[in-house]
């Protein structure tokens, strides 16, 4: 029996991917839940396991081609060793004339990518040249020769320059730093993450306010009982378990900053699912701690320690980064000692931490060493008034300054 290898459900938003890896090719055995194939979204890398023993029949969907969730991406034939077998037509996907190719004799059915880029610019496969798997045509064929085209399409002849005009410099690939160059696409996550900042600007109203906090108590506290909070949690203490519970202090007072613009509407989200960003291999993601107004300190430094080794093996699901309300950002791991963290839509409002440095400050009339960290707080000014972004802001400073207030829900 043939099994389809399908495109899962990817999650709230996410309806592309592309395939970034096939670990088998056709031919090869195949035990039960061993990864076949690895799709990247523009938010995780995702693979997809053997729903059977059996062996790779074939694969439709090259390395690199973009596909929609239920597409078709191969097939496994079960049973320990069967042999690759052609796939079993259905109304679904026998190929029409125009969408297929000849590769050895045999007619082989396109990526979706591929079909619509030929259908949409009415090109004849015959004519392309694939350099996929046995011939295959991929996308970037097709793209090469509509660049081709355009290329060698004729072109106006330019009017006759000033005798006193410079004359126009060479072309980028004529440049004597050309050939020290490299050109790389750019991944799935890495184009939805430039997508999403910039979508951000364009559609928010961002601003973004600052303040400075005392991280005296806190360093006091963590340091006293750093050692007793391990032993007894498995888990070291950090600031970020400081920070969220400052945070979610201050969106229950300020709701705003824990809503979102709907349209016509705003939403307000009576639950507080934080998003802590961390810079994993792939690029920044956003795991999610979701209800930390119920989490203690270590569960919140367990889910957070959790998370972001998941983020650095590339484990993190969709629900992992999903339905955040708010986020934390901090570039002082990274020694950033001041910025304006972008939002991360739909959200309202992004805290940025930074760098802890030592300090002249004035105490009580007297100048003291201190060690100080700034805070920033972008947020979007169609839903968030100044006042209560100052507010909100002032709230965790407050917070982090005297951190018993945290302890005392004050």
């Amino acid at each position: 029996m043939t099994l389809d290898i399908t495109v899962p459900e990817l999650g709230e938003s996410v309806t592309e991917a592309t395939v970034a890896k096939w670990f088998k090719a056709p031919g090869d055995a195949v035990a039960l839940d061993e990864p076949l194939v690895e799709l990247e979204t523009d938010k995780i890398a995702v693979e997809i396991n053997a729903a059977s023993a059996g062996v790779l029949a074939d694969i439709i969907v090259p390395e690199g081609e973009d596909v929609e969730v239920g597409a078709v991406l191969g097939h496994l034939s079960e049973g320990k060793g069967a042999p690759p077998v052609a796939p079993a037509s259905t109304a679904s996907d026998i190929p029409r004339p125009e969408i297929t190719q000849t590769v050895a004799d045999k007619t082989a059915v396109l990526s979706p990518a591929v079909r619509k880029l030929i259908e949409e610019n009415a090109l004849d496969p015959s004519a392309i040249t694939g350099t996929g798997r046995d011939g295959r045509i991929l996308k970037g064929d097709v793209l090469s020769l509509l660049q081709a085209a355009v290329s060698e399409a004729p072109k106006p002849t330019p009017a006759p320059a000033p005798a006193a005009s410079v004359a126009p410099p060479k072309a980028a690939a004529e440049s004597p730093e050309a050939a020290r160059e490299e050109r790389v696409p750019m991944s799935r996550l890495r184009q939805r993450v430039a997508e999403r900042l910039k979508m951000a600007q364009d559609t928010a109203a961002m601003l973004t306010t600052f303040n400075e906090v005392d991280m005296t108590k806190v360093m006091a506290a963590r340091s006293k009982y750093r050692d007793a909070f391990e032993q007894k949690h498995g888990v070291r203490l950090g600031f970020m378990s400081f920070f969220v519970k400052a945070v979610v202090t201050a969106l229950q007072e300020i709701p705003a900053a824990n809503a979102e613009i709907d349209g016509a509407e705003i939403v307000y989200k009576k639950y507080y699912h934080i998003g802590v960003a961390v810079s994993a291999p792939q690029g920044l993601v956003v795991p999610v701690l979701r209800d930390a107004n119920q989490l203690g300190f270590a569960e919140i430094e367990k889910n957070i320690t959790a998370l972001g080794t998941k983020a650095r093996d590339g484990k993190l699901s969709i629900a992992d980064l999903s339905g955040g309300t708010f986020t934390i950002s901090n570039g002082g791991t990274f020694g950033s000692l001041m910025s304006t963290p972008i939002l991360n839509p739909p959200q309202s409002g992004i805290l940025g931490m930074h760098k802890i440095q030592e300090r002249p400050v004035a105490v009580d009339g007297q100048v003291e060493i201190r060690p100080m960290m700034y805070l920033a707080l972008s947020y979007d000014h169609r839903l968030i008034d100044g006042r209560e972004a100052v507010t909100f802001l002032v709230r965790i400073k407050e917070c982090i300054e005297e951190p018993e207030r945290l302890l005392l829900d004050l």
